[in-house]
């Protein structure tokens, strides 16, 4: 990587990532204006034409949503449906009646895995924090502030390592569904591997981690929020149905692929497509969610207002992550990264685990930051024959670290915990840190055995 044409890339790529984090953090921009400065920046600093550099902003943004755009919307509608009808308290609630203070943590953290699976991690945030801060001060009842602040946190991290591992590590989320698509991964093996690793971070980040940063926290009122349409809550057992309905039909397409005799059956093949998945979960979840009132105006409203909202702004920071995505591709930073592991035997691992850190910590978003790593991927992968799911996976555990100022879900976690800034950072950024490098271990770990 010595020639002046590769160090001006790296100089262009580096220059116009600088520009778009100092649109949003300084500027006060939205994602969305800053991503697409930032894309221009790079694709005019290395060299192509602004015509090309255009024509690449389209493409990045016309590919991501249309590839991901539609898991996104029915991720958001279906997480709606399950906050506003009450489901997901109902689900939360049982389980934790269920444990006492000793087991509570281990329930939370089970909870938020379950809940987390189909939804966003900023629409499990709001669905699940408010039961579970609710649950702490009914378990903390009695005693004093500082013990109250500590059984609140012992409750809550479990649950934001719940939601963050599966967020990071499991499709049919955005950023590792997108990831498995972009590198032509397998969707089964990547879910799979993904669970695998999940579960012992999450115990890691998440209860056990909170036994050695609580003491000393002092927590505020927190500001939360609960369903405001007045409904019959559903029964358990519906509820519990309709969040791992998507996962069932994603995994039972996949493991028709394993099976001779159901290798031909194009209904599970079918299934196997997260959008007809997600679409099905959808349309089960309006009758058995919301019952006869679901063709009442005001629920209907309520369900879409909510997930237009939400899509909107996720939509727009997305698509212009994938513009910056295909600048930096275009401009030849994937044959570059390719050249750069060929020559220096670089673990391809360790390299897009790097290069989701470096997208995460300038731009903030953890999707911005997988998408970004993944496509400039496909060379290094293609290059050196390593496993693509391994490299979905170590592309989303970096796309997880260190969530600071530039994140929008530290802003949110902040709020939902009453944490202070500093104890913002003591606790969830040091959990997603945790979640990163714990994750990028165990990729590791895995490439020695499959």
């Amino acid at each position: 990587m010595t020639g002046v044409s590769d160090l001006r890339l790296v100089a262009a790529a580096i220059a116009g990532i600088a520009l778009a984090i100092l649109m949003i953090v300084r500027g006060r921009l939205h994602p969305f204006m800053g991503l697409l400065c930032g894309a221009f920046a790079v694709g005019l600093l290395a060299g192509l034409p602004l015509i090309d550099t255009a024509k690449a902003v389209q493409k990045g943004v016309g590919d991501i949503i249309g590839g991901t755009g539609l898991v996104v919307a029915l991720g958001l509608s279906l997480g709606a449906m399950l906050h506003l009808s009450g489901a997901a308290s109902a689900l939360a609630n049982s389980a934790l009646r269920l444990t006492g203070p000793r087991a509570a943590p281990w329930a939370t953290l089970g909870i938020a895995i379950v809940i987390g699976l189909p939804l966003f991690f900023e629409t499990g945030l709001v669905l699940l924090l408010p039961i579970v801060v609710a649950a702490a001060k009914a378990m903390a009842d009695g005693a004093t502030p500082e013990a109250r602040d500590a059984a609140k946190l012992r409750l809550i991290m479990p649950a934001l390592a719940g939601l963050g591992v599966v967020h990071a590590l499991v499709p049919p989320h955005p950023g590792p569904l997108l990831a498995v698509e972009a590198l032509g991964a397998d969707l089964g093996l990547t879910m799979l591997y993904g669970v695998v690793i999940a579960i012992p971070i999450a115990v890691l980040a998440g209860p056990v981690l909170a036994r050695f940063v609580t003491p000393g926290i002092r927590l505020t009122e927190p500001v939360l929020s609960d369903p405001v349409i007045d409904l019959a809550t559903p029964s358990r057992g519906r509820a519990l149905f309709i969040v791992l309905l998507p996962i069932v039909l994603i995994a039972s397409g996949e493991l028709a692929k394993l099976v001779p005799a159901l290798a031909d059956s194009a209904i599970l093949a079918a299934a196997a497509n997260p959008v007809l998945a997600l679409l099905i979960a959808n349309l089960m979840a309006l009758p058995l969610l919301f019952g006869r009132r679901l063709s009442e105006a005001a629920i209907q409203e309520s369900i879409w207002h909510e997930t237009m909202g939400a899509a909107g702004a996720i939509l727009l920071a997305i698509g212009a992550g994938g513009a910056l995505k295909q600048v930096l591709v275009s401009a030849g930073l994937s044959d570059l990264l390719a050249r750069v592991v060929m020559m220096y035997a670089i673990s391809p691992l360790l390299l897009g685990w790097l290069v989701a850190v470096g997208i995460r910590l300038a731009a903030g978003s953890a999707t911005v930051a997988t998408i970004t790593a993944v496509g400039v991927m496909p060379g290094v992968v293609a290059a050196s024959g390593a496993s693509p799911e391994l490299v979905v996976l170590a592309i989303g555990a970096g796309s997880v670290f260190f969530s600071h100022v530039n994140d929008p879900g530290f802003w949110l976690v902040k709020g939902y915990m009453g944490t202070s800034t500093a104890d913002t950072f003591r606790t969830w950024s040091l959990l997603e840190t945790v979640i990163s490098v714990a994750g990028l271990i165990m990729v590791a770990g895995l490439s020695y055995i499959v």
